[in-house]
């Protein structure tokens, strides 16, 4: 007999910090991890903050100025997350018809307290970009250095986002045969009577009961794909580049790009939204569980697309003015110099 090669989802995991203790079953790990994130970030600002990063000719930038930044980027990004995903990822109309359920925390049928169930990353992302330029312009302060100073803080707290979701049981990957792969309960099932099924349960270990019509197999914990790669190692590259940058606003560039880059690869290991699929299908397959090929996309990696292309673009355009000014201030130089 095979040993096992999967991990079966922790059973000690609920996405209450208190299962079934009344009142403290409202708390939530994913809220907790909101949090976390939220704190991690202000730290990795506060230190950049030290390091004189924001600093421009005669101000220094204050604790005040740290709390409302972020205080203002983190109402606009709830706020855009939440809509993206209500209006971009449902599909049942309901929030077109409804607008006023999207900030609404409570189950429509049972009345239960649910939170704001479901956010989209590109959806906050975009709302926090407005909410700094915002912010920015209010405070006249200089865009290209508090976004740059931000982008190097939030891989860092985007990481404890992905872990609420491994928390949750949610967001997992495509089914797998790594030893790693993880059994969610919440998966799908895949019909026992599959010609492929048998050989794959039996590679893995796993025991199919004579009569059994489907099987819950072990799927890419993606989350933690995301946790790490889109958080801790893209901070680490962020972190080391953040007093090379050649201009301000490239580290924002950088992150964008980066993060467009990675998480377009992980959406190979990440199941699709099942009411949406596969935006563009090559062999016209819609089976989500797994990918047939690299030319079924995603809206995820459409979206990633877009960040990469807007984030080269920003980039090349930040270049050419950051020269053109260069120049300018070279020859005011040699100019005034002369005239001495």
């Amino acid at each position: 007999m095979n040993s096992l090669l999967y991990i079966q989802y922790p059973s000690w995991i609920h996405p209450e910090i208190f299962p079934g203790v009344p009142f403290l079953s409202l708390l939530r790990w994913y809220g907790l991890m909101y949090i976390f994130a939220f704190t991690t970030a202000y730290f990795v600002l506060k230190r950049q903050v030290k390091e004189g990063a924001l600093n421009t000719e005669g101000y220094e930038a204050t604790e005040d100025d740290i709390f409302s930044f972020i205080a203002c980027g983190i109402v606009f990004l709830l706020i855009g997350a939440r809509v993206f995903s209500t209006l971009v990822y449902d599909t049942s109309g309901l929030y077109l018809r409804k607008p006023w359920l999207i900030f609404w925390p409570f189950d429509t049928e049972t009345h239960r307290f649910t939170g704001l169930a479901g956010m989209s990353y590109h959806g906050g992302f975009i709302g926090g970009l407005i909410g700094m330029i915002v912010w920015c312009a209010w405070h006249k302060k200089p865009f290209g250095k508090w976004i740059d100073a931000m982008s190097v803080a939030i891989p860092l707290g985007y990481t404890f986002g992905r872990i609420g979701n491994f928390m949750n049981g949610e967001l997992f990957g495509r089914i797998t045969t790594m030893p790693w792969g993880i059994v969610f309960p919440h998966a799908e099932r895949i019909p026992a009577s599959l010609d492929w099924v048998k050989p794959f349960v039996e590679s893995i270990g796993m025991t199919l009961y004579e009569g059994q019509r489907s099987v819950n197999l072990p799927r890419h914990p993606s989350q933690l794909y995301e946790a790490f790669f889109e958080g801790i190692f893209l901070f680490i590259i962020l972190w080391n580049l953040r007093k090379r940058k050649p201009f301000d606003g490239f580290i924002g560039c950088c992150y964008a790009i980066g993060y467009g880059l990675v998480r377009f690869v992980i959406e190979y290991f990440r199941e699709p939204d099942s009411d949406l699929g596969f935006r563009l299908s090559k062999d016209g397959s819609q089976v989500l569980y797994t990918n047939t090929s690299l030319l079924n996309i995603s809206t995820g990696q459409i979206f990633c697309f877009i960040m990469i292309a807007l984030g080269t673009a920003m980039m090349i355009f930040l270049a050419v003015r950051n020269k053109k000014k260069s120049g300018l201030l070279s020859k005011a130089e040699k100019i005034k110099d002369s005239e001495n």
